[in-house]
């Protein structure tokens, strides 16, 4: 079969290592015959982390011949048409989609997180560039949902990052077991006084099971301050990782006997690895796997008043409670690859 130049888009080379995941789980789906171009906001670090073509993901003038050369044109996966960070997500995307449409590639959405898409143009534009797609694919009930009302056709399967092949951390196995990894990020939820109770809760849990407790920045320009917050209020045992490896990321939950996790791709790298998990909500993502999964968590809005509640729920969780099922875990890897199949379907 002759090679095709698929131009990749998503939120890559931006130090968000849920999104590296997204990337290096698509990387993994493509068929032989597909060359990727993607577009990146560190070009270099993609090139050299995953071995691939890489350009300016806001560099009209590489954007627009690579996409005049390339069959296919992929939205690689999360919430990229959303419009409660900034209107400007789905003008760039949506933009994006549209002139490859109007070019006449192949395009296909893939293991997408809708929303929210509180303005009337917002929903009109995602509708119309999926409508135009030749495969959608969601990974949530409430995108399947709004896919099911706009009489769209998709595959709907969980985040892909399940399914992806994590990679032993080097150095990581140095530190004292047991461990517990935290990772959180800053959010408005997030206020001084519920982080004043997490570090409480944090500490006795460290009291009570001499754990090592590894604050894990996934996003180390937003998260980073926050966990030397933490760091600087924990005792000796208390360490800071991070890596901008996705695969060895995802690998560290193998080593850890519990995972504290606000950002949705924590919780599923540390689930998917056989990780014993407590979730805190700041988003209906985040609430719709715990709910789906039946992990334990807590909205942040509602996160108990003290912090001898957290710390004693937790550790009874990490005393008595278990990860998911091997069965469920395998079930859950295998329908994640769904979206493999529909994206082999839709390139062939």
């Amino acid at each position: 079969m002759a090679t095709e130049r698929a131009v990749l888009c998503g939120y890559y080379g931006m130090g968000n290592m849920g999104d590296e995941a997204l990337l290096a789980s698509l990387l993994e789906m493509l068929p032989p015959h597909i060359t990727p171009v993607v577009l990146s906001g560190n070009p270099q670090f993609t090139r050299d982390r995953y071995g691939v073509e890489a350009i300016p993901r806001k560099a009209a003038f590489e954007i627009l011949p690579n996409l005049r050369s390339a069959g296919s044109f992929i939205w690689g996966g999360g919430s990229l048409m959303q419009d409660s960070s900034s209107a400007l997500n789905p003008f760039y995307y949506g933009g994006l989609m549209g002139l490859a449409q109007q070019l006449g590639l192949r395009t296909i959405a893939l293991a997408q997180g809708l929303g929210p898409l509180r303005r009337p143009w917002t929903q009109a534009l995602t509708r119309r560039c999926l409508l135009g797609c030749d495969a959608v694919t969601v990974r949530d009930r409430t995108s399947a949902s709004q896919l099911h009302n706009w009489g769209i056709p998709f595959t709907l399967a969980p985040d892909p990052v399940w399914a992806l092949e994590s990679r032993s951390p080097k150095g990581f196995w140095d530190l004292p077991a047991p461990r517990v990894a935290v990772v959180l990020r800053p959010h408005p939820l997030l206020t001084p006084s519920r982080l004043d109770r997490l570090i409480q809760a944090l500490a006795a849990l460290q009291t009570a099971t001499d754990a090592a407790i590894v604050l894990v920045p996934f996003q180390p320009s937003q998260d980073l301050p926050l966990a030397r917050t933490i760091y600087s209020q924990l005792s000796e045992k208390c360490y800071l990782w991070q890596s901008d490896d996705p695969r060895a990321l995802k690998g560290l939950f193998r080593g850890v006997e519990m995972a504290i996790c606000m950002r949705l791709h924590g919780l599923i790298a540390a689930a998917s690895e056989g990780c014993r998990c407590w979730g805190l909500s700041y988003d209906p993502k985040v609430s719709q796997v715990l709910a789906e999964f039946d992990l334990p968590g807590w909205e942040l809005a509602d996160l108990p008043q003290e912090s001898t509640t957290i710390s004693q729920a937790w550790l009874e969780h990490y005393a008595n409670g278990d990860p998911l099922s091997q069965t469920r875990l395998q079930a859950t890897i295998d329908r994640a690859r769904l979206h493999q199949e529909a994206l082999v379907q839709a390139l062939l």
